[in-house]
């Protein structure tokens, strides 16, 4: 009874420290600080970290010869001087080709790999959002171990409890996980749910075209747990039009990122990192 009583009240104090700590919002640069360097690139993951973001998001794909690498597209036509996939090239062939920047100018930044983002960021207080990862969740562990970066990293997809763990059976203890689920669709906050019996999700990503969930209008089923409600302001497809360019460019923060935090985010995944530092420094929502 005494054990008892003794763990009741260890779990009790970590969820009022969950509870405090979510009083803060962590940003997410996507992509990097891709308005001043190539996204997805080396130099933006450096910047910005260097900014004070929390998460820097990036995307996984893999060349020829194994190597993980760091890129959107299923191609790489958009985003360098090159052609195909990273798939048709090994990594030493990829390496050559230079990242365009917002302009579409060529620059003097390569395609990174995994291992070079974190052994850039190693030590600092600053995680990796892995996106478009889940093909190469066991190559990407690997790379984690191998660099001792295993927690800051976020691993990520769209998919319920029982794919992950048919899929990845061995890892799914191992890792910092955060299941994304689309609150448009059935089912969403059954999804949600099973989640939150069966392991501890870093945050759920919740994405949505319609703003009329019961989930937005009350997630603290999810914070009281000590997992974070991670929302997106980049495109209106992902948040229903509470978005980083209503905010920035219209002057409108109530309809965007009050919305957002209204609503129960504790990350916001950003295209305008500086600009959301300095909008919750104001409100005393961030260090």
């Amino acid at each position: 009874m005494k054990i008892k009583i003794i763990f009741t009240a260890i779990a009790l104090q970590a969820v009022t420290y969950c509870a405090v700590a979510q009083n803060k919002v962590m940003v997410v640069a996507h992509r990097g600080d891709w308005r001043n360097a190539p996204e997805n690139s080396l130099l933006a993951f450096k910047n910005a970290a260097a900014m004070g973001v929390d998460v820097v998001e990036l995307d996984l794909n893999k060349t020829k010869d194994g190597v993980i690498v760091i890129m959107h597209d299923q191609t790489i036509d958009r985003t360098t001087n090159g052609k195909g996939k990273p798939a048709d090239y090994t990594f030493e062939d990829i390496s050559k080709f230079g990242l365009r920047n917002g302009l579409g100018r060529v620059t003097y930044n390569h395609i990174p790999t995994l291992k070079d983002v974190m052994l850039a960021i190693k030590g600092k207080k600053v995680m990796v959002n892995l996106d478009k990862s889940y093909p190469y969740y066991h190559e990407a562990y690997g790379i984690l171990k191998e660099t001792g970066t295993l927690k800051q990293a976020i691993f990520k997809a769209e998919v319920t409890y029982a794919e992950l763990k048919e899929k990845y059976p061995t890892l799914i203890d191992s890792i910092i996980y955060m299941p994304i689920v689309n609150l448009d669709k059935p089912g969403a906050k059954k999804i949600i749910t099973d989640y939150l019996n069966k392991m501890k999700p870093f945050a759920f990503e919740l994405n949505f075209g319609k703003d009329t969930s019961s989930v937005l209008k009350d997630n603290r089923f999810i914070t009281n747990t000590g997992a974070r409600v991670w929302l997106n302001s980049l495109w209106a497809s992902l948040n229903a039009g509470h978005e980083d360019d209503l905010a920035v460019e219209q002057g409108n923060t109530k309809d965007s990122w009050d919305w957002l935090i209204a609503h129960g985010a504790t990350c916001i995944q950003t295209d305008r990192p500086k600009q959301m530092l300095e909008f919750l420094k104001s409100k005393k929502l961030h260090q």
